[in-house]
């Protein structure tokens, strides 16, 4: 295969035009680019001082703001290497039929990734923090909780950069998935625990079966769906390889744009959620009276807040008959939720952990007005008790009627509404970071995808069918806030069409995909591991 052309088809003597792929960023992007990521740094600087202000913070040492701001560098650069890591499987279809060069795509793309970020919803944010363990979470401002940052996000990085460099298609969402169950691990190790009980598997195991199956549904459903358009769509011209570098008919191109729009839009609207969640743990660690509970909660949902409280109270309260719970009641919340396990302290200790909440809710009348010393109390009993509803309403011993799991589901709607909001400043950080990376270091992964997957030239119609199931399964995993893996997806959706044609596949690149998506876990497992233990001692 050289960079003048690509075979179009086993024995065939049609020749395909490779796409130009060196061609320099036109310099007026470039300025107007650069001008946009100035103007969002600096709307970004100061919506974070502005609310640092509002808060009322008052530090005597520039310590805490000196670890803000390597963590937050540290995740937007996770998210700026996520950029030019997976997005380049959103362009490649694009860039190898011709229907928009190469520099022009990437602009493309990065710019709807900067939307999928703004317009995302938050769920899978959270889900990934659900997957940490509870008690780096309720300290994430003590030396452990930044050890565990910056652990998982330099284990993530690390993996990513060393299979960008070697061109494999390799998951982000996988690597970043394998850091935190690497950081949950070494930390419940170095307390003395079993290993597996530092990570929530019920969690882990429905993110996993996501990243799992994705790619399984990406070769299926592509290969079918390509077959299916060779029965409906009898357009020669949509199966064959394109033979010059001239863009192809008007519908098949905006076919093509319209696929490569839907699945840089749903990678960032799930993808850029991962990086949110994590600068929401870092501001709640480093400014808790700022970030720690959603100050900008209106005073009616205040009222709602008392009102699903007091219903939530009584409904565990009645679970609880026969039972006392003297002294604090959060050592036997946080072993239940530690360890999923029912006994005799659960339900009296969380009906208190309730009531005690919803007192210093009502006490200040308004999330805005507690007072900085309280906050961090607050929201950490917040979480626990949101942790310990959200397990016990899937928890098969809990005995829960419909009726009780609903209006406890109430209850933790209001507690979610309080702890778990994105600021819109860092949605756009994000969409900066994301967008931004998608531009820079593209070519490498856009080569394999497009040239070492399958054996012949990415024909107009095994592009659109790839990307239309890509994008459908990245916008259906956002809706239930899972996790999946855009470069899984997409990659093995091109796998599926050049199998559904008969074009075969080039099995050293498929097993190299593979070899990655096999060692992705354990390697970054061992990466953040590694460095959390280094860290802990370090801080």
């Amino acid at each position: 295969m050289t960079d003048a052309a690509l075979h179009a088809g086993v024995g065939s003597t049609t020749i395909a035009v490779r796409p130009r792929l060196d061609r320099g960023l036109n310099p007026r992007t470039a300025i107007f680019f650069l001008l946009l990521l100035a103007t969002g740094v600096f709307f970004v600087a100061y919506s974070l001082y502005s609310d640092v202000e509002a808060s009322g913070t008052r530090t005597t040492t520039f310590l805490p703001y000196l670890l803000l701001f390597v963590a937050l560098l540290i995740a937007l650069g996770f998210e700026f290497v996520n950029g030019f890591h997976d997005t380049a499987n959103a362009v490649a279809t694009v860039i190898y039929t011709h229907s928009l060069p190469a520099e022009i795509a990437v602009v493309w793309s990065g710019s709807f990734n900067f939307l999928g970020v703004l317009l995302s919803s938050g769920a899978v944010a959270f889900g990934i923090i659900s997957l940490l363990p509870v008690e780096l979470i309720l300290q994430v401002g003590s030396s452990a909780g930044f050890a565990m940052v910056f652990a998982l996000l330099i284990a993530a990085i690390i993996w990513n950069l060393g299979t960008w460099y070697l061109g494999l298609p390799a998951s982000s969402s996988h690597t970043l998935i394998g850091s935190i169950i690497g950081v949950g691990i070494a930390n419940a190790l170095m307390h003395g625990q079993d290993g597996t009980s530092g990570v929530d598997w019920g969690q882990a195991t429905a993110v996993g079966k996501a990243l799992l199956f994705s790619p399984i549904v990406g070769f299926i459903l592509s290969a079918i769906l390509l077959l299916v358009m060779k029965v409906l769509v009898r357009q020669p011209e949509l199966y064959r390889a394109p033979e010059t570098d001239k863009p192809p008919a008007w519908w098949i191109r905006g076919l093509l744009i319209f696929t490569c729009t839907g699945v840089s839009f749903a990678h960032g609207s799930n993808d850029g959620q991962k990086g949110m969640g994590l600068i929401m743990l870092i501001l709640i660690g480093t400014v808790p009276t700022a970030f720690a509970l959603n100050r900008a909660m209106p005073d009616s949902q205040v009222a709602q807040f008392s009102t699903t409280s007091a219903a939530a109270s009584k409904t565990v309260g009645e679970k609880a008959v026969g039972y006392n719970i003297l002294g604090d009641p959060r050592p036997a919340v946080m072993e239940y939720v530690a360890h999923h396990e029912i006994n005799e302290g659960t339900y009296p200790s969380l009906a208190v952990l309730i009531q005690d909440i919803d007192k210093q809710v009502r006490q200040y009348g308004s999330l805005a007005k507690i007072p900085a010393e309280a906050v961090g109390n607050t929201r950490n009993d917040m979480y626990l008790a949101d942790e310990a509803l959200r397990n016990l309403m899937k928890n098969k011993d809990s005995d829960l009627s419909q009726e009780e799991v609903s209006t406890l589901n109430s209850y933790k709607q209001s507690l979610d509404a309080s702890t778990k909001f994105i600021p819109t400043w860092v949605k756009i950080a994000v969409a900066i970071a994301l967008g931004l990376g998608t531009m820079v270091g593209w070519k490498r992964i856009v080569i394999t995808v497009g040239e070492k997957i399958g054996k012949t030239h990415l024909t107009y119609g095994q592009g659109a069918a790839a990307e239309l199931v890509a994008a459908g399964t990245i916008a259906a995993a956002d809706m239930y806030g899972l996790p999946v893996s855009t470069t899984h997806v997409l990659s093995s959706g091109v796998a599926g069409t050049m199998a559904a044609n008969g074009s075969g596949l080039q099995l050293s690149t498929i097993r190299n995909i593979a070899l990655a998506w096999v060692l992705t876990l354990p390697m970054a497992m061992m990466l953040s591991a590694g460095l959390y233990v280094l860290f802990v001692h370090l801080f």
